[in-house]
């Protein structure tokens, strides 16, 4: 922990809108085949700077969650792209379906996470990472196996997230790589206390998010899935809000807050208010300070180019990606976990 006393950033709900950024701008692919092969599609737009022993972050979901990632999509992408990968997770900070690691194993198997090797990455211990740049930390602590690893895929389900407003890209490493114990106690709270939020928690995340990326790059790229975007996270498991928001593509970038930025407003350009429920429940948040502390963080740019990969690599804008979008969610054939969304 940093010997400062820092203070929170501010504004973390309002939205700047695109022509309001200034700065350099990165690429970010997208496509609006939510399919396995769509996911081969993106990452092979991004791929090309893993090298090595790949770790694949994904958010594998409490027991029978419904939201989660489909497994035939990362299992298509694993078999035909990165056989010799292996998933990695952390142990929960809250005691639930994967506090311990026995716990977490059964878990895992009972979601299909059973097709690859899946690292539990804090199950024999901790490392710890330097934060550089950070106010909040100097250091954060991750699970002792990740590095162990050459290059990392973020492969993240786009959603909301109850305290994080949402949990994308950003979410999915910052929260998701540090351990169980250490690392998630850091981000989360004081003296045992469940009390950091808005602002503050938002920045606590991005700087343990940093502490990773710079630790892999530049082997390290991002695909997003905005496909059953409830409002509640993947650790609610079956106790996660219904899904209202329609399912939109996937995006995928070198560039961490590019894509994190680009699926933010792809919500805000839905359609008929498509996105006000996720909208609502990033801004109630203060979620957008994600956003803006990764910009101070230097991690990337908030500008971006949007290539739509459907349309031989066409540039687009965040609207006309979105714009035939139709209102509402519709279950999949993937929707069959005892969720409240449960294909019945």
């Amino acid at each position: 922990m940093s010997n400062n006393k820092p203070i929170p950033g501010k504004d973390g709900n309002k939205y700047v809108p695109f022509e309001e950024r200034t700065g350099d701008s990165s690429v970010v692919f997208f496509t609006r085949d939510l399919s396995e092969e769509g996911m081969k599609k993106i990452y092979d737009k991004v791929s090309h700077v893993l090298q090595g022993k790949v770790a694949v972050k994904l958010h594998t979901g409490e027991a029978e969650g419904p939201n989660i990632i489909p497994r035939p999509w990362v299992k298509a992408l694993i078999n035909d792209r990165l056989p010799e990968a292996t998933i990695i997770e952390t142990n929960t900070y809250y005691e639930g379906s994967r506090y311990t690691t026995e716990e977490h194993r059964k878990t895992l198997e009972i979601n299909g996470w059973t097709f690859c090797p899946v690292d539990i990455t804090d199950a024999e211990g901790v490392a710890a990472l330097p934060v550089t740049g950070g106010k909040w930390f100097e250091e954060m602590h991750v699970g002792k196996s990740m590095l162990g690893y050459d290059s990392l895929l973020v492969l993240t389900h786009f959603k909301g997230h109850t305290m994080g407003g949402f949990g994308g890209s950003n979410k999915n490493i910052g929260i998701g790589c540090a351990d169980g114990r250490i690392g998630k106690k850091e981000i989360h709270s004081r003296v045992g206390m469940w009390d950091i939020a808005e602002e503050e928690l938002m920045e606590r995340i991005s700087e343990s998010t940093k502490a990773t990326v710079d630790h892999f790059a530049p082997h390290v790229c991002f695909i997003n899935t905005m496909r059953n975007m409830s409002v509640s996270c993947d650790c609610e498991g079956p106790e996660a809000e219904p899904v209202v928001t329609p399912d939109v593509g996937i995006l995928a970038s070198l560039d961490i807050l590019a894509v994190d930025n680009a699926c933010v407003d792809l919500l805000y350009n839905l359609p008929d208010g498509g996105g006000k429920a996720m909208i609502e429940r990033i801004e109630t948040r203060h979620g957008l300070r994600q956003l803006s502390y990764m910009k101070e963080l230097g991690m990337g740019n908030d500008r971006y180019t949007l290539v739509d990969i459907d349309h031989d690599d066409a540039v687009i804008t965040a609207a006309e990606a979105v714009k035939d979008v139709e209102p509402g969610w519709k279950p999949d054939r993937y929707n069959t976990f005892w969720g409240r969304n449960r294909h019945r």
